[in-house]
């Protein structure tokens, strides 16, 4: 889907999405559907065959097995795996030890077997895993939608032959055209021909910048207008789209792993389970001799202990959240994310694209000589053919174009502007330059944003004021985010501080930093992440100028549809469409999904313990453990499935 490059560059920085479900992917849904069905009919089976037969107990241990090893295997090597670097004991060693300690049992002497509540309890986990690994795969598909799919080429020159190569192959110093409308592969120096670049992927700026002979090219950007011939400065992977992605790995680093509500919550729950259970094996049978008796019990306490209510209820809870979120067009990339998203305190935006719309209008405009109607219709036709999109925006402003004004001579000047005749009189249309070599005498604006000068026949008649729109709606996203309990917004941008102060101020975010270029937003970032604040620090943004920051900050969001295949990889979360007011709809969905979490996960452990207490005194049977556990989970369940209704 994404070329090569990208999917290398991306490999380290999707692991921790895939840290605990890297057996679910695409396919792996299925997989685990077999594995549950063919130990379910296999469990199925070795029920009967225990109830018709008279075998010895290790004969019954190796028939229950198979079935358990279909569904346990992989949650018995990671646990395994878990416990060998050391780290803390997550929800697979919990599941491990509560059903290994359930085939231990039928070893003791007078003590029943419990080898199918054993298999039981693994299949269940797996049905819950199941629900979550699908949940995150299918945002994961509806944001393969949203990628870039255009294929990343070369035009290069070789024997005087123009050939169509990847990038990769193409060596510094060879000569590559680019035409209008493709992306420049990587850095060099313009040979000849005259174009605008859109930058916007690099800084964020939607200003389109003029570009002639001798002038620098950077990767990333694309060529708008003109065909260009450019000799390459540098190989593919030392240029600036590459160097940014690399930004994207190393970002990625120094990311704290966000853990999963279950993971966060195995770690405490075990050590507490095991050492109880322990403590109940030893000091009765110490002081008693009886340990058969206690080892039972304790075997019995840590069956019992074992949350399958929540192991099943809390990743139907996350699937709920996450799938009622991406009906609002929300894609939450995976459950850990759904958990960080719920403790946002601090949320950063990016300027261009996500709180302003990215593209171009006329705000203002000033005429002297003449009327306003007028100075926009000249230069509406003087840049009637020009693919700029300052042109395209005079266009707009004035879209009728269909009067007896005859425009004849157009010259376009790169840097500078377009000189026209219209109705025999020469008109420039452009920069402050333009007007210098007019020897018209331009003004300044006070206002903010791209300023066109018009002249006439070398006299001044006015400018007119283009600038990017605040979206209509991110005033109120900043007003719902404070509402929702968010501390502090702050707004980074690559663009000048007049403009970006302007747009600060409209939209009421708490602080901005203006003039950024990638890296300095990481720092910046990095500096707001202090450890003394609470709460997690999300990023909004959507090109790949913002990919590293999404990459470093605890939650990455990017903006779908405006947003480069770059900025969608490296984000935790995409919105779908380009409302910042979506920002706190998913803090809200979150909040709600936890809440109900945390609901199943009072009322589970509250029945637990008391069928502990009662197991504890020998009061409770197994299979009343098990049916109170069952009971639990249904009911659990359909309270996460309110997770759904969003």
């Amino acid at each position: 889907m994404i070329h090569e490059d990208h999917h290398h560059h991306h490999e380290e920085a999707c692991e921790h999405c895939h840290e605990h479900h890297h057996h679910h992917e695409e396919g792996g849904v299925k997989e685990s559907v077999i594995k549950i069905v063919l130990a379910t009919v296999l469990l199925i089976a070795a029920v009967i065959i225990e109830k018709k037969t008279d075998w010895p107990t290790w004969a019954y241990l190796l028939i229950y097995l198979i079935p358990y090893l279909i569904v346990g295997w992989e949650t018995l090597t990671e646990a395994a795996e878990a416990l060998v670097h050391g780290e803390a004991l997550d929800e697979n060693f919990l599941m491990s030890v509560a059903t290994l300690g359930a085939l231990a049992i039928g070893f003791l002497p007078g003590a029943e077997t419990q080898f199918p509540e054993a298999v039981f309890v693994m299949l269940f986990f797996q049905v819950g895993e199941m629900f979550e690994g699908i949940a995150e795969g299918r945002s994961r598909k509806s944001i393969s939608h949203l990628m870039d799919i255009r294929p990343d080429t070369a035009h290069v020159e070789r024997d005087g032959k123009l050939l169509t190569v990847k990038p990769e192959s193409v060596q510094t110093g060879e000569i590559i055209v680019i035409q209008p409308g493709e992306k420049v592969p990587m850095d060099g120096l313009v040979l000849e021909g005259s174009s605008s670049l859109d930058t916007v992927a690099l800084t964020g700026e939607s200003v389109p910048r003029s570009i002639g002979k001798d002038d620098e090219v950077l990767s990333g950007c694309v060529n708008l207008s003109g065909v260009l011939r450019v000799r390459t400065t540098k190989v593919f992977g030392e240029s600036t789209a590459a160097k940014i992605l690399d930004l994207v790995e190393n970002a990625t680093e120094h990311k704290s792993k966000s853990e999963s509500f279950i993971t966060k919550f195995a770690k405490v729950y075990t050590p507490i389970v095991v050492g109880l259970a322990v403590a109940l094996a030893l000091i009765p049978s110490l002081i008693t001799g009886e340990w058969a008796i206690w080892i039972y019990r304790a075997l019995m306490f840590l069956v019992v202990s074992c949350p399958c209510a929540l192991v099943i209820s809390v990743p139907l809870t996350f699937f709920g959240g996450i799938g009622g979120a991406s009906r609002k067009g929300i894609l939450v990339k995976g459950a850990n994310f759904m958990d960080t998203l719920s403790r946002v305190r601090t949320v950063v935006f990016d300027k261009t694209g996500t709180l302003t719309e990215g593209v171009f209008e006329v705000t203002a405009v000033h005429p002297e000589l003449i009327d306003e109607k007028e100075l926009l219709h000249l230069a509406a036709h003087v840049e009637r053919h020009s693919t700029h999109p300052i042109a395209a925006a005079l266009r707009n402003a004035y879209p009728d174009e269909q009067d007896d004004c005859s425009v004849t001579d157009i010259r376009e000047t790169a840097g500078h502007g377009v000189i026209a005749t219209v109705n025999g009189k020469r008109i420039a249309v452009g920069n402050e330059k333009l007007m210098g070599l007019e020897g018209a005498d331009s003004h300044p604006c006070e206002l903010k944003g791209t300023i066109v000068h018009v002249s006439i026949d070398g006299v001044y008649a006015g400018h007119i004021v283009i600038s990017d729109r605040v979206k209509a709606d991110a005033a109120d996203a900043v007003a719902a985010l404070h509402k929702a309990g968010i501390r502090e917004t702050v707004m980074l941008t690559g663009d000048q501080a007049d403009i970006a102060a302007h747009v600060a101020a409209t939209v009421g975010v708490d602080a901005f930093h203006a003039e950024l270029l990638p890296a300095d937003k990481v720092a910046c970032v990095e500096k707001l992440l202090s450890p003394s604040k609470e709460g997690a620090l999300a990023f909004v943004g959507d090109g790949i100028n913002d990919a590293p920051v999404l990459a470093r900050a605890d939650l990455g969001i990017a903006m779908g549809a405006l947003g480069s295949d770059a900025a969608i990889e490296a984000a935790d979360v995409v919105l779908m469409d380009d409302k910042p007011s979506k920002v706190a709809e998913a803090v809200r969905i979150a909040r709600r999904t936890l809440g109900i979490a945390r609901e199943n996960m009072v009322f589970a452990i509250g029945i637990k313990i008391l069928v502990l207490l009662l197991a504890a005194f020998g009061l409770a049977t197994l299979w009343m453990a098990v049916f109170a556990d069952v009971g639990v989970t249904v009911l659990a369940v359909l309270n996460a499935m309110r997770a759904l209704r969003v």
